[in-house]
């Protein structure tokens, strides 16, 4: 059996940890706040395409740790068509869930995942 000190450390941490995550993404936008081409971007999402970029729907690593933590392959991410960029620009969509047509959550960065909003719909 573990210490009382070592389980209310435990306990405490699993509440911080918890709290965390939690404030992360107290950060939300609505759908109807989106500019127009995340909102396009977000119902080919929903859709299951076909998508635009080649590279859209590839694993996102979540190596910035911005998004919660889970295995490799939870999260997916879609480029937002940016008019200004010649290229794919810095605006995604990333959604998370088990299969790739059924997500738990998705992202919204327009900063190239420096930071995140929950995308409510």
């Amino acid at each position: 059996m573990f210490p009382k000190s070592l389980m209310r450390f435990l306990v405490a941490l699993v509440l911080v940890t918890s709290a965390a995550a939690a404030l992360a993404f107290s950060n939300n936008i609505g759908l109807s706040e989106l500019p127009e081409p995340a909102r396009s971007t977000y119902a080919l999402i929903q859709q299951g395409g076909p998508f635009p970029y080649e590279k859209d729907g590839v694993v996102f690593g979540n190596y910035e740790r911005q998004l919660p933590q889970q295995k490799r392959g939870y999260y997916r991410e879609y480029t937002v068509k940016t008019s200004a960029s010649k290229n794919r620009g810095a605006i995604r969509i990333v959604c998370g869930g088990i299969k790739n047509k059924v997500f738990d959550a998705c992202y919204y960065t327009d900063d190239h995942y420096a930071s995140f909003k929950r995308i409510m719909p």
